[in-house]
């Protein structure tokens, strides 16, 4: 198959033919919305209802195209219906639905395949439906596998909506109400290194990331009972805006761990997989984690997550009933295998750290361009623009944020919204001209927004 199978129905994208949302899309929205509840702010802020995705296209209810610049979430990253992978579900929907986690031919295919493309010694592997369920099991292995039980984790990472992963996170926030009056026993949270944000700082005003590890030691010291099981982080905050730490942070952290006798837990569900040009967010800084979680695009779109251990601690998974009652199926097996064998088909990889850079490059561009864009940030297709008031003070400009989302939105571009931090993340197929077509739309948005508040 060729690797251009998307690009004949990408042509003339976007294509708007109604106001947005059209009215097909306002009447659907209202009728599911008298019984789901708790949708996401993407959907609160440009309700249209969509009804088919191809490639980097997806189409609402009303026949208007959009160009895809969220993967669904970073989730369809290698586009809608890829045919190679909806192939592979066709298939074991017809043949083997479910079967707990008995083997089955396409599962030891999967797993065979996981430990060729993941860093060696990452070989004892569980299978699950979504990212939470990975991260609750990844906490529960980190316990039993040094017999400890405190956790520590970074703010405004994001690890799940379930009990334990919530604990991970930020636990009150303004667009959540609190997720419980207090956080649990042993979970304790610390800053994180951003660049363009830092809390600890050299004389020159530069970030210090000797200083954070300094804390991080002394936190441990004091504000735990030395009791700590490890240290859970994103890669890349994703949530949080797409923002990456310094190059030399993780693997000083690593070795802070060793030191310490404290497992390094990398959730990788949004980053794994090819987002940022390699298989591993954490290949980027040659760093081996002790556990990995991963997801959203591990099977492409349909449910399926996986939490990885090093061998050396395998015998923990056997000993915390790690087994799921989907993890595993056949269909979620075939769709992450054929997955993984369309990013090294297609050369995947290779097209993300090119079409990245040039990502990069424009908008760098942009930000010399741009009074309110302060910072741009990000690797390969997980990338995030920062905008602010004024750049010397750094002051957050939600409101922008939330007007540049719509506009754009209205312009045809599918996209994810997450206050004063614009967040892009393409399917990994995007080629540099729809890429350029995304940006154009995003600057163009910018430009009439900072009509608005005065700054042209």
């Amino acid at each position: 198959m060729s690797k251009d199978w998307w690009k004949k129905d990408a042509e003339g994208i976007p294509h708007i033919i109604t106001e947005l949302p059209g009215s097909k899309s306002r009447k659907m929205h209202a009728n599911t919305s008298k019984y789901v509840r708790g949708l996401s702010s993407q959907v609160q802020q440009f309700p249209v209802a969509f009804e088919e995705g191809y490639g980097i296209t997806l189409t609402d209810v009303d026949n208007n195209r959009y160009l895809d610049f969220s993967s669904g979430i970073y989730v369809a990253s290698l586009g809608h219906c890829h045919p190679k992978i909806s192939e592979a579900i066709s298939k074991w929907a017809k043949k083997l639905m479910n079967c707990h986690d008995f083997a089955t031919p396409v599962k030891e295919k999967l797993l065979e395949k996981m430990v060729d493309v993941l860093p060696k010694g990452l070989n004892s592997i569980q299978l699950y439906s979504d990212g939470s369920t990975a991260v609750e099991a990844g906490i529960r292995a980190a316990r039993a596998i040094g017999n400890r039980h405190e956790f520590i984790s970074c703010y405004r990472d994001f690890h799940g909506k379930t009990m334990g992963a919530v604990n991970l996170a930020q636990m009150i926030r303004g667009d959540v109400f609190s997720y419980g009056p207090t956080r649990s026993a042993g979970f304790y949270m610390v800053p994180r290194p951003d660049p363009y944000r830092p809390v600890f700082k050299k004389a020159d005003g530069s970030i210090d990331t000797d200083a954070y590890i300094d804390f991080y030691r002394q936190f441990i010291q004091e504000g735990t009972v030395g009791n700590v099981a490890a240290f859970v982080l994103e890669p890349a905050q994703g949530w949080g805006g797409s923002i990456f730490p310094p190059e030399d942070f993780f693997p000083k952290l690593q070795q802070l761990c060793r030191e310490k006798g404290i497992l390094f837990f990398a959730d990788e569900v949004l980053t794994g997989m090819g987002r940022t040009g390699e298989w591993l967010c954490m290949n980027h800084w040659d760093v081996v984690p002790d556990i990995i979680t991963l997801g959203k695009s591990f099977g492409n779109g349909f449910p399926v997550t996986a939490m990885v251990v090093k061998e050396e601690h395998a015998d923990a998974i056997d000993r915390i009933s790690a087994s799921s009652s989907y993890g595993g199926n056949p269909m979620a097996c075939a769709a992450a295998l054929a997955s993984i064998e369309v990013i090294e088909e297609e050369q995947i990889l290779e097209n993300v750290r090119e079409v990245g850079a040039h990502f990069m490059q424009r908008m760098q561009q942009m930000k010399e361009n741009h009074p309110i864009i302060g910072d741009v940030k990000g690797k390969g297709f997980l990338l995030g623009m920062e905008l602010v008031k004024d750049k010397a003070t750094k002051e957050p400009f939600n409101e922008a944020g939330k007007l540049v989302y719509q506009k754009a939105f209205a312009k045809g571009l599918a996209w994810i919204p997450a206050g004063h931090i614009l967040r892009m993340s393409p399917p990994l197929i995007m080629d540099k001209k729809h890429a350029d077509m995304g940006l154009d739309i995003i600057e163009e948005s910018i430009t009439e927004v900072e009509k608005e508040f005065g700054y042209q």
